[in-house]
Order: structure tokens, then C-alpha cells, then sequence
């Protein structure tokens, strides 16, 4: 046994096959072994194995082997790509139970791109054509799975050829198998499709004519209107099939066709109604009540019956048809509200449903009822619901409202007032895990619209000041946003003080470093517009004055630029804001303010953090210059007043200026439309610039503090000295980027100081902008549960500005003709008599590439010839008339698929569809040169 062992180095001994393992020992042993470590390595020892045991010759190991290695890949994961080889030698087993396993091995681990791929031609087309059933049934379930384009191809024949097979258990599966050869070679379509239309007509097997209407079923999903023509024969199954599979697919079918050809419905709508009413199978009748409130709505007996049966469903004891019962009142809500509100009852207590699934359910059935008249009823209603809500549920339910009410930029929404404070509720809400979606809406709605800015202010103050929400991570993201409001509106804040307290407390320090960044940068603004009204009051404008100036309204503000203020040293036209009812600036308090900006953020001034640190240094070199200039002796306290002639002044005119800027919403598609100018290459990897920017010496960094610095006289000489200086480098600087400009012009975008965008953003509301597109998406919320709109609003509703809808550049791609096509395209000439069209142009390339490697074989043969010239001579004249007898047997299925498919067999179709639907012209349906058969066709029906 040693020797054995000794000699067959890669594979097992006998002994090993002896006491090789089965798969129920696998399974016994991964089951006794703990998950973890343990388990792993049994695992591996047990691969180690099979890849010994699967290199033996005896076919009974080698199976074993693969057994183990299939359970391993489909409930471990394990790779056997490895193993690809085996699996196809196992095929070709004369054993059923190997060739099983081969099989089943290959459809669980066969990709595309698995090598041995096309090895396993040829043992498919052997087991297609076997007369053991099994075999015949084992190959068409490996091949519906690992089908590629070369097995649709080549095995297309052997498929036409089962279609009409005696057995119907065979012929069952090779209709199922079509589908995935339609979708990989789409020229089997005008070999296969006759005999698929077959094997609809026969009523004999109703196995086969389940397998047949499935795969209808699914072609008809992609493209229904090339399935008109077969409708008469799809209304003889849907009346006389009792099979419910069978008629839940053909009321699918129904369901497309209808919206094409609006007579369908006459024809369809009673015998769905029939169904509803007969029939006890709860699927096949909710199949009926979906089709008729979807397609049929216009049917007014027959929705009254839907809705009875969906009533139905609705008061049943079992939760899986309560669940349909809602599916169906969603589907029929948005034609026929008065379904809904006779059960409305039913759809609120079903809110607090014990299912998940059922509540989910209701509130995508209360959502898609919602509109600009009921919307602050209903999420009065849904906020009591959430509170009282399990955290999955609530959030689901604060995810559905802020969805809904934000659809197409609010435009359900009338009174931004209650929404703004609507979102300020839900953040206080304990289990709310919708931080990020508020905080865009809170930014989104400010910028947006400027009458609900006061509200917004006030809102985010509340927020700000509750030290309690600071400890729920889940709303940091809300509170970022409110500081980042109450900085960006602070002339809106009754308190400016309050909301540098609250921007600045202690507790702020369990917030992430960006958002602390973004609570510093709010302080800055904060101080900023302080220290602006504090130092440069506005003055009384006199008649003269207020005419010459140019207003712009704001709430308790406006904006005032006057050519008084105007001052050349400034070199700057500063617009003051002043309040209508200006808040009490004292300089104790401004002091104060000073004080706690100071002591609050000195220790932040070293953070590790760069974001942190850099707006700290800002805040603070601020503060400290501020401070300098308002502590000064109150002798000086007229110098102070007219803060215009101090530097202090002057800086927090321009930073207050800069920071008055109002921020607009920004397109999605603003990108876009900044066009690439001529000349100008981009290049995709910036490495480059280490090179070319070499040479490029940095200034060395020195201090800088914005505090005022006390000068003396030899300062101020040398301060003279160093303005010329500087005038001197600055010159050099502009000749030194100019240089380097023209050495590296593809990294400069081109100088061009002309702005042509405009500012003027047209309004969400405006009529005149409305489109088609904007109309169907809101066509679901001009429904309501109250049945008169209310008009009764306090105030006209404000304007939205909106800009990424309608404003996208159009994108223009090359249309790839895809594979749903060119089945539908075949299907059309099939059904129209056009077989002998040209086939689409990559079944040429194909074909010629095919033709290319079959010359390239036939040269490599020819030179093979001159070695042994007789013997080549037998091999090739045998293989040649092999080759030519397959060959001919192949043209023989293709001519006779050909002439079954005649124009006379299609304008018996086009006739009986004629009769059937009372087409009263059928020219348009047929090409003229078979309106010559269809005349035949008529007047032999007649004589019969």
C-alpha cells in the first residue's frame, strides 16, 4: 500500500478511495466542529482532500469529490474554478447519477469567462439528442443557466427540433429554455418562434401551455406592442384555462397590451370581472383587482367590484391579505379617491398595526394622498404617530414626510412658517436619525426663500440654546445647520448675544471637529455683525440722501449703498445693513462679548485640527483688535463714535460687507455649463506639476497678527519704505507669473472678467416655466382627502427660487441597440412574413468572425497534409463529409422553419385578429404585397 501511495503522487491511493468520505461525512463534520477556527481548518483539510481525490481515475471518486467541493462553493463560498475540467469530464459519464453532478457542478460555477467553456458543446448537443429523458432534461437545465451567446448559436437546431417532442415533459423545458436563447442569440427568434406559437394554440398539455404563456409573459414585459397580433389567442386562454398560474400570467400580458390598443378592454374587462367573481384563489383575484385598477380604470363597474374585493382583503383576519388589501388601495387611490375614503379607518388603524409590513403599507398609502391642502393635517397626524412608534417605524415616518413635502422643490407646500417649524420639531423627536436630510432642507429652504428667513433664525436659535440635544449624535448635523443659519441671517436674530452664548458653550466640545469648525465660523459672523453695529451705527438719512439710495427689502432690514459712504482710500463701496428696530448694542455688552469669544476659544487656538484652528486664529485676531480700539479712554469716546477714521473700522466694514452677500441655491448643473475653452488640454494626472512647478521658490511664512501694532517714528519710516518695496515686488511678482503663464499655459484657464450668467432665477411657481414632465410628476398630489380645494390661505404663497429642474444641458449618447430589440425586431418580421431580412449588422461580424477562425483551422489542416498525404486525405474526406452532412441537416431545419412561417399562415393571423377585435380596416396591419393572400384567406373562410 506504500508503493501505492508512493506512485500516484498527484492522485489518491486505493485506500483513500477505499475510505474516501462522503458528502454526508462532510456535512456531519462541519456540523460537530464550533464556528471559528476550528471549523476553518476542518474545512481546510476537507479541500486539501478533495483536490487529491478529484485527480483519480475512477469516475465514483472523482464524483464524490465534486459533491463536496459544489456544497462547499454554494454554502461556504469556496472558489472552484479549479475544478471546471472535472465537472465537464463528469458529463460525459455514461452514469446518470455522475453526469448529474457534472451537471449541476458546471450551471453553479460556469461564467463566461470560465475557459472549458466550449468544451461542453458538444456533450450538450449528444445529451439533447438522447432518448433518455433525464439526460435530455439535465442538459436543458445546465444550458438555461451558463447559455452564451456561441451555445445559443450552435445548439439553436437541437432546441427547434424538442420543441415538438412527443414528450411533454421534454418539450415543457425546452419552451422554458428559449427565453434565455431569445436574449443571447436573437436570430433563434425567426428558427423557434413559429413552434412557440405552436405550442400556444395546443390545448392539449397544460404544462406546456404554462411553460409557453410564461415566457410570453416575460418577452411582453419588455416590449409589449410586437405582441399585439397574438391577443385573440391570449383572450381564448384568459376564457377557457382554469389554470390560475396560467391566467395571472396572461392578465400580465393584458396589463401592457391594454395601454397600447384601448379596444382591448372591451373585449378583456368582462371576463377579469368573471374571474373576480368566481373564482376562491385569493392570488388569481388579487392579479384580477391589479389589472382592472390599473388598466381598466376607466371601467366603472368593474372598479366598484375591485374595490369590493380589496375590502375584503382588508377586513380579513390574515395579515398576508390585509398587506394586498393596502398594495390594491394604493394602486387604485390616485384615479378613484372615494375608494379610499370609504376606508380610511381601516387604512389609519392599520398604522399601528403589529406588522411591519402592513404599517409600512399604510404609510406609502397616507404619503401618496397627501397635497398643499391636507398636508399639515395629515403630519400633525403622522408626528403623534411617531412619537408613540418604535425608532425603525418613526424614522421611516419622518423619512416618508420630508420626502414628500420636498418633492419638486416644495411645491406642495404653501405656509414655509409651519414647515420650517416642522422641521425644528422633528429634530427633537428622541428617536430621529434624519439629521442629514433636515440639515439640507433647513440650508436649502433659507436659501430658497427669503420670507421664511425670520422663522428660520428663530428656529435655529431654539435649537442652538438647548444644551440637552448636544448629547444626540444623530442630530448633530441639525444643529449644524442652525448655526450655520443664525451666522448666515444673524440680522434676522432678535439677540445676537444669546446666539454667540449658545454658538460657544461648553458642551460644544462633543461635537465632531467639522461641525465645531462650522459653530466658530458662525461665532466669526456673529461678532463681525456686532461689532458693525456697534462701531458704525447708521446715521438719520436725510431726504436727499434716501433718494439717491438703492434699497433692497429685507424683513427689519435694508440695504443702503449711498455715494456719501463711498471713500477712496477705502477703495471699496461698502453696503451697511441697519435694522429697522435695531436690538440695544451697548458697549458693556459688546465688551462682554469680547471677553467670552476670548476665553472660550484661546484654548482651541493650538487644536490639532486645521479647520478648528484657522477660524479660532480668524475669531481671535478680530476679537483682540476690537478689543484694543473699544478699550481705549472714554476721553476718546467721540473718536470711537465716528468710527469711519479708525483702521478698526475700516476692517470690520469690509469683513461685514463680504459676509453680507446673500448666498443663492447653487444648479447641479452649474458644472456643466462652463464650457472647456479652445486650447485648452486638461490633463487627467496632475503629477506633472511636481516638475513643472519645481522651480518655484514659496515665500518664507512670517507672523502675522491683526492686532494694531503701536508704531513710532522710525516705524512709520520704515513702514514708507517697505510700501515702495512692496510696490517693487509686487511688479516683479506680475512679470514672473506672466512668464510662467506662457511656459505652462495648459494648467491657466483663460482670463476672461466677462460675467454673462445671470442672477435672476426664475420662480418654482412661475406657470410660464412649467413643462409636461413637471405636470405628471405632480400629478399624484393634486389629489386630497377632501374633495373641495380650500382656499382660504392668510398670505399669497412666497417665491421659491429653483434651478436644477429644467435647466440641465441635454446629454447627447449613442443609442446601443440592445438585445430587447433585436428580439422584438425579429418577432415583428416573423409575425409579418419579413423572415428573409438582412440580420442585424454584429450577427455579420459574428459570422465572418466565425468564418475567419474556420479558415485559419482549415489552413492550419492544409499544411498538416503534406507530413502524411494519404492518411490526412481519409481523416479530411470523412471529417469533410460529416461536416457537410451536419451541414445539410442544419439548412434542412432552417428551410423548413422558413416555409412554416408563409405569408399565408400570417394573414390568417392578421384575419382572425380582424374578426376577433372588428378591426374594420386591416391594410394598415399588413404590407401590400400580402393584402393578396389575406383577400384569398377571406374568401376560403367564407366557403367553408
Amino acid at each position: 500500500m506504500s508503493g501505492g501511495s508512493g506512485g500516484g503522487g498527484g492522485g489518491p491511493s486505493l485506500m483513500d478511495s477505499l475510505f474516501q468520505r462522503t458528502l454526508d461525512d462532510l456535512i456531519k463534520g462541519i456540523r460537530l466542529h464550533t464556528p471559528g477556527a476550528a471549523q476553518s481548518s476542518f474545512i481546510s483539510k476537507s479541500v486539501d482532500e478533495i483536490r487529491r481525490e478529484i485527480k483519480s481515475t475512477d469516475l465514483q471518486t472523482k464524483s464524490t469529490a465534486l459533491q463536496k467541493l459544489t456544497y462547499l462553493h454554494s454554502l461556504h463560498g469556496f472558489d472552484m474554478s479549479w475544478a471546471a475540467f472535472h465537472a465537464v469530464e463528469l458529463t460525459s459519464s455514461p452514469s446518470f447519477a455522475h453526469k448529474k453532478t457534472g451537471y449541476l457542478a458546471a450551471s453553479l460555477s460556469f461564467r463566461p469567462s470560465t475557459e472549458v467553456l466550449l468544451l461542453l458543446t458538444n456533450q450538450l448537443r449528444k445529451d439533447l439528442s438522447s432518448t433518455n429523458q433525464h439526460e435530455v432534461s439535465l442538459a436543458l437545465e445546465c444550458l438555461s443557466v451558463i447559455c452564451t451567446a456561441d451555445f445559443a448559436r450552435d445548439l439553436t437546431p437541437d432546441i427547434f427540433t424538442l420543441l415538438t417532442s412527443s414528450k411533454n415533459f421534454i418539450r415543457k423545458k425546452s419552451i422554458a429554455c428559449l427565453l434565455m436563447i431569445f436574449s443571447q442569440y436573437p436570430d433563434a427568434v425567426r428558427v423557434c418562434f413559429k413552434r412557440l406559437v405552436e405550442n400556444l394554440e395546443s390545448t392539449d398539455n397544460a404544462q406546456t401551455l404554462a411553460a409557453t404563456v410564461g415566457v410570453f409573459c416575460e418577452l411582453a414585459s419588455k416590449e409589449p406592442r410586437t405582441y399585439l397580433p397574438l391577443a385573440p389567442e391570449f383572450y381564448r386562454i384568459l376564457v377557457d384555462s382554469r389554470n390560475n398560474w396560467v391566467l395571472i400570467k396572461v392578465l400580465k400580458i393584458f396589463a401592457k397590451l391594454a395601454k397600447l390598443e384601448p379596444r382591448l378592454a372591451k373585449k378583456v374587462v368582462e371576463p377579469i370581472c368573471d374571474h373576480m367573481k368566481r373564482s376562491e384563489a385569493k392570488s388569481l383575484v388579487f392579479e384580477c383587482v391589479r389589472t382592472i385598477v390599473s388598466s381598466f380604470y376607466e371601467y366603472e363597474f368593474a372598479v366598484k367590484l375591485a374595490v369590493l374585493k380589496i375590502k375584503e382583503f382588508l377586513l380579513d383576519t390574515d395579515l398576508n391579505l390585509k398587506y394586498l388589501g393596502l398594495q390594491g388601495l394604493l394602486l387604485v387611490a390616485p384615479n378613484h379617491l372615494w375608494a379610499v375614503l370609504e376606508n380610511k379607518e381601516v387604512v389609519i388603524k392599520s398604522l399601528s398595526d403589529v406588522d411591519r409590513n402592513i404599517r409600512l403599507e399604510a404609510l406609502r398609502l397616507v404619503m401618496s394622498m397627501v397635497s398643499d391642502d391636507n398636508v399639515i393635517e395629515i403630519c400633525r397626524v403622522l408626528i403623534g404617530y411617531a412619537l408613540k412608534s418604535d425608532p425603525e417605524f418613526c424614522n421611516e415616518i419622518l423619512r416618508s414626510m420630508l420626502s414628500t413635502c420636498s418633492r419638486n422643490v416644495y411645491e406642495i407646500i404653501n405656509d414655509f412658517d409651519w414647515y420650517v417649524s416642522l422641521l425644528g420639531e422633528m429634530a427633537r423627536i428622541p428617536h430621529c436619525q434624519n439629521g442629514e436630510e433636515i440639515e439640507y432642507q433647513l440650508i436649502d429652504i433659507g436659501m430658497r426663500v427669503k420670507d421664511v428667513r425670520p422663522e428660520l433664525v428663530r428656529v435655529a436659535r431654539d435649537l442652538l440654546i438647548d444644551p440637552a440635544l448636544l448629547g444626540n449624535p444623530f442630530i448633530h448635523r441639525i444643529l449644524s445647520a442652525a448655526a450655520w443659519v443664525s451666522g448666515e441671517y444673524v440680522w434676522f436674530s432678535k439677540n445676537p448675544f444669546e446666539i454667540m452664548e449658545a454658538l460657544l458653550q461648553p458642551r460644544t466640545n462633543l461635537l465632531s471637529p467639522s461641525i465645531r469648525a462650522l459653530y466658530i465660523h458662525s461665532a466669526f459672523k456673529v461678532l463681525s455683525f456686532c461689532l458693525h453695529s456697534f462701531l458704525l451705527p447708521r446715521k438719520p438719512a436725510t431726504s436727499s440722501s434716501s433718494s439717491s439710495s438703492k434699497l433692497v427689502d429685507e424683513p427689519d432690514f435694508t440695504y443702503s449703498e449711498s455715494e456719501e459712504e463711498t471713500n477712496v482710500d477705502l477703495a471699496t463701496t461698502s453696503s451697511s445693513l441697519s435694522k429697522k428696530k435695531p436690538f440695544t448694542v451697548t458697549r458693556d455688552s459688546v465688551l462682554n462679548m469680547l471677553a467670552l469669544v476670548l476665553t472660550s476659544l484661546s484654548p482651541l487656538a493650538g487644536s490639532h485640527d486645521v479647520e478648528i484652528q484657522e477660524r479660532v486664529r480668524n475669531v481671535l485676531g478680530l476679537a483682540q483688535l476690537a478689543q484694543e480700539e473699544i478699550s481705549c479712554d472714554l476721553d476718546n469716546k467721540e473718536k470711537i463714535i465716528d468710527g469711519v477714521a479708525l483702521k478698526t473700522s475700516i476692517l470690520i466694514r469690509l469683513i461685514n460687507d463680504a459676509l453680507s452677500e446673500d448666498l443663492g441655491p447653487v444648479s447641479l448643473s452649474a458644472q456643466e455649463r462652463v464650457l472647456i475653452p479652445d486650447g485648452l488640454l486638461l490633463e487627467d494626472n496632475l503629477g506633472k506639476l511636481d516638475t513643472i512647478c519645481a522651480d518655484v521658490e514659496l515665500p518664507i511664512s512670517e507672523s502675522f497678527s491683526l492686532v494694531k501694532p503701536v508704531l513710532t517714528d522710525v516705524d512709520s519710516v520704515s513702514m514708507k519704505q517697505n510700501e515702495e518695496s512692496s510696490e517693487t515686488s509686487a511688479a516683479e511678482s506680475t512679470s514672473l507669473l506672466s512668464e510662467h503663464r506662457k511656459r505652462h499655459g495648459i494648467f491657466y484657464l483663460p482670463s476672461d472678467n466677462n460675467q454673462d450668467a445671470s442672477r435672476n432665477f426664475p420662480p418654482a411657481n412661475d406657470p410660464n416655466e412649467r413643462d409636461n414632465d413637471v405636470e405628471d410628476l405632480v400629478r399624484l398630489t393634486e389629489e386630497s382627502l377632501v374633495l373641495k380645494r380650500k382656499s382660504n390661505l392668510s398670505r399669497p404663497r412666497p417665491v421659491v427660487v429653483k434651478l436644477d429642474e429644467g435647466d440641465r444641458l441635454p446629454i447627447t449618447r449613442a443609442k446601443t441597440e440592445s438585445n430587447d430589440d433585436l428580439i422584438s425586431g425579429a418577432v415583428r418580421d416573423v409575425l409579418l412574413g419579413n423572415e428573409n431580412s438582412p440580420p442585424p449588422p454584429h450577427s455579420k461580424v459574428e459570422k465572418s468572425e466565425i468564418g475567419d477562425s474556420s479558415r485559419r483551422k482549415s489552413k492550419h489542416r492544409k499544411e498538416k497534409k503534406h507530413q502524411n498525404v494519404e492518411e490526412s486525405k481519409q481523416k479530411s474526406g470523412g471529417r469533410h463529409g460529416r461536416h457537410k452532412a451536419r451541414q445539410r441537416a442544419d439548412e434542412g431545419i432552417n428551410k423548413t422553419a422558413r416555409n412554416e412561417t408563409t405569408n399565408f399562415w400570417v394573414a390568417f393571423r392578421v384575419t382572425q385578429l380582424v374578426w376577433t377585435w372588428k378591426v374594420k380596416s386591416y391594410e394598415a396591419l399588413l404590407p401590400l404585397k400580402m393584402l393578396k393572400d389575406l383577400k384569398m384567406v377571406i374568401l376560403r373562410l367564407k366557403k367553408c
